[in-house]
C-alpha cells in the first residue's frame, strides 16, 4: 500500500511535504501569489506585535529580577505566546484569503485528477457558497471557542501551565488540519462541521498533518509559505482519503 494512503501521524506529515512540491507545479504557482503575499503581512504584525507584548511585560512586571530569571521567563512566555498568536493568526490568514485558498484547492485538485472538470463559476452559486461559507466559520469560531477558553485557563495556573505549550500545540495541529481541509471540502459544497466526523476517526493523519504545518508557521521566513502548502497538502489528503466517504 502507497505510504501516504495510509492514515498514521508519518502519512499526515508527509502530505504536507508533498504539498511543498505541489505549490512549485506549473498550472498551480499562479494561484499561491496572493495567499503568500497575505500570510507575509499578517505573520509581519503578529512578530511585531508579539516581540512588543513579551518586552512590555519582561519592563513592566520583572524590572528588578535578576537577567537570568528575565531571560528564562521571557523565552517561556515566548513560545506559549508564539503556539498562541501564530494559531490564531493562521486562522485570521485562512479567512482572509479564503477566496484564494479555494481557487488555489482547486487547481491543486485538477493537477492532482485530470479528468477532473473545471469548476464553474456562477455568481448565483457564489452568494449560495459566501453564506453558506460565514455560517460554516461561526461555527467553526465556536467551536474554537469552546475548546481555547479551558486552555486560556489552564495557561495561568501555576504549575498546570507547565503542560500548556503541548496542549495548545496539539490544538493548533487540529485545527490547523480542519481549517485547511476547509478548502477542498468547501469546493464540493461540504462545509464545517461536516470535516469532523471523518478526521475523528483519522485523528493521527490529522496530527500528523497539522503539527507539520504548525511547525512551519513557527520557522521565520518559512511561515510565510505554510498557509499555501497546508492548503495544497490538505487537497491532496482529501483526494487520497476523504472524497470516497
Amino acid at each position: 500500500m502507497n505510504a501516504l494512503a495510509e492514515g498514521g501521524f508519518i502519512a499526515g506529515a508527509r502530505h504536507a511535504v508533498l504539498g511543498l512540491r505541489l505549490i512549485t507545479r506549473p498550472g498551480i504557482r499562479a494561484y499561491v501569489i496572493i495567499p503568500l503575499l497575505i500570510n507575509i503581512v499578517l505573520f509581519t504584525v503578529a512578530l511585531i506585535a508579539l516581540g512588543s507584548a513579551l518586552d512590555f511585560v519582561v519592563a513592566n512586571y520583572l524590572g528588578n529580577w535578576p537577567d537570568w530569571i528575565k531571560s528564562v521567563i521571557w523565552g517561556l512566555l515566548a513560545l506559549l505566546s508564539a503556539v498562541m498568536v501564530f494559531f490564531t493568526f493562521s486562522i485570521v490568514a485562512n479567512l482572509v484569503a479564503s477566496p484564494f485558498n479555494g481557487m488555489l484547492a482547486e487547481a491543486v485538485e485538477r493537477h492532482l485528477r485530470p479528468e477532473m472538470s473545471a469548476m464553474s463559476f456562477s455568481w448565483k452559486r457564489f452568494g449560495a457558497d459566501l453564506w453558506r461559507t460565514v455560517r460554516s466559520e461561526l461555527k467553526k469560531l465556536i467551536y474554537i471557542a469552546l475548546r481555547a477558553l479551558p486552555l486560556l485557563l489552564l495557561s495561568v495556573i501555576p504549575g498546570l501551565n507547565a503542560a500548556a505549550p503541548l496542549l495548545w500545540f496539539m490544538f493548533g495541529a487540529w485545527m490547523l488540519c480542519l481549517e485547511y481541509l476547509d478548502c477542498p471540502l468547501s469546493n464540493h459544497q461540504q462545509f464545517f462541521p461536516a470535516v469532523l466526523t471523518p478526521m475523528r476517526a483519522r485523528r493521527r493523519l490529522a496530527l500528523g498533518f497539522g503539527g507539520t504545518i504548525t511547525l512551519l508557521t513557527l520557522i521565520p521566513v518559512v511561515n510565510f509559505i505554510a498557509m499555501p502548502i497546508g492548503v495544497a497538502g490538505a487537497t491532496a489528503l482529501y483526494c487520497r482519503h476523504l472524497s470516497d466517504s
